[in-house]
């Protein structure tokens, strides 16, 4: 065994020094590093294309109540925070000096109407009696003076008396006629004239009356301030004692059982907003909660300064949960995409700025493979896939960041 190794070459011991030693090194080099991923399918699903823009809910009804008369506050029936109905009570002024006014207006229409029944049925009737019977000795007066006259002329004429006589006769019967006619047009001055003119003259007197009690009633009532509408107080200004005048206000009641998101859409994506539309509103402070509503109001001019157009989403809110200046977001569902390519939108990468992005696709070997795509609209968590993948492809959706292109991953 000795002889045997003894003749060994020196080549052949160093082609085995060779193999140990690289043998050696293969076994010692540390095995590439398998990425551990959370994966999603490319799937197929109906796009909603929406529009965003930041909105500041408003009240549907909103109201600054002040008084119509200058009073001080006797009492206030309500205070901030507090729900109203409509026509309740808010507020009573001091009305003292009203009532009294009231009081003595409607003691100037009971005299107007006891005016307007006593010449209606009373004096003015009486009057035409006077005058008729007046009219009636006037007019026998006259036929007396006729006779006396006829007979004293036939006397004359016979020569019994003098024509002086016959003189006085004619100047009887000139004055009872003068007479007659002065009653006669009384008469008739009373039942056509005066009559008529007393009457109206009595009634206007009544009108003007009436119209003076009805505005010490209104005055009167001006003095108890009421809810125009059923909502809440949101604002008080004034307490009791204050005095209240017409140019300024008491309380703002706002009707907040629906709300309007007014938002500021870009004038270049307006046109497709139209009435009727789905909309929601999310606040600033509470992102996750969700507010339906429909669009009502698109207005059909641009902001000049800002360049946008003013949407309204008309929101319900029984429960008040949306308080009138909150700010947010209104969201405005303008079409549909159906049979679009989406991904969970963890899966993307976006180029800032842009609609490009990149993936992280992992074949059936399990290797990593980065491409680029084209997104469209990115809604409740997804990201519609216009260009760069095909459907039931595999993503990484988590742990794919920095992971190299050709790298070995274990999905889970």
């Amino acid at each position: 065994m000795i002889s045997t190794l003894k003749r060994r070459s020196p080549a052949a011991g160093l082609a085995l020094a060779l193999c140990l030693a690289g043998c050696g090194a293969k076994e010692d080099q540390p095995a590439k590093p398998v990425v551990e991923v959370r994966v999603a399918r490319v799937e197929t699903a109906t796009v909603a294309h929406s529009l965003r823009a930041s909105a500041s809910i408003f009240p549907r009804a909103q109201a600054s109540v002040a008084a119509r008369v200058t009073a001080t506050i006797r009492r206030l029936a309500v205070h901030k925070g507090e729900d109203v109905a409509a026509g309740q009570t808010l507020a009573e002024l001091e009305n003292r000096d009203l009532v009294a006014q009231r009081q003595e207006a409607a003691a100037m229409v009971a005299d107007a109407r006891a005016s307007l029944e006593k010449t209606t049925t009373g004096t003015l009737p009486a009057d035409v009696q006077r005058a008729r019977g007046q009219v009636s000795i006037t007019e026998a007066a006259l036929n007396q003076a006729r006779k006396i006259h006829d007979r004293r002329e036939e006397l004359y004429k016979a020569g019994a008396i003098p024509g002086r006589d016959l003189l006085t006769a004619e100047t009887d019967v000139a004055r009872a006629k003068a007479e007659y006619e002065v009653a006669r047009q009384s008469l008739d001055l009373l039942e056509h004239q005066s009559g008529q003119r007393d009457i109206q003259m009595a009634r206007s007197r009544l009108d003007q009356a009436e119209a003076r009690l009805a505005g010490a009633a209104a005055q009167l009532q001006f003095t108890e301030i009421r809810s125009p509408f059923a909502g809440t107080i949101t604002e008080q200004f004034m307490y009791p004692g204050d005095m209240a005048k017409p140019d300024a206000p008491m309380l703002v009641v706002m009707d907040l059982s629906t709300v309007i998101a007014r938002a500021q859409a870009p004038e270049a994506k307006a046109a497709a907003v139209r009435g009727g539309q789905a909309c929601a509103f999310s606040p600033s402070d509470s992102p996750a909660a969700v507010f339906a509503g429909r669009v009502t109001v698109v207005n059909r001019a641009v902001d000049a300064a800002r360049r946008t157009v003013e949407v309204w989403c008309e929101i319900p809110n029984p429960t008040r949960a949306l308080r009138a200046n909150v700010f947010g977001e209104v969201t405005i569902q303008t079409g549909s995409d159906p049979g679009s390519l989406v991904v969970p939108q963890a899966a993307v990468e976006f180029v800032e700025g842009t609609a490009k992005g990149t993936v992280v696709v992992v074949d059936q070997g399990r290797i990593a493979h980065r491409r680029e795509i084209e997104a469209g609209e990115v809604s409740d968590g997804r990201v519609q896939v216009r260009s760069g993948l095909k459907a039931g492809e595999v993503v990484v959706v988590e742990g794919g960041y920095g992971v190299p292109d050709g790298a070995e991953v274990r999905p889970q």
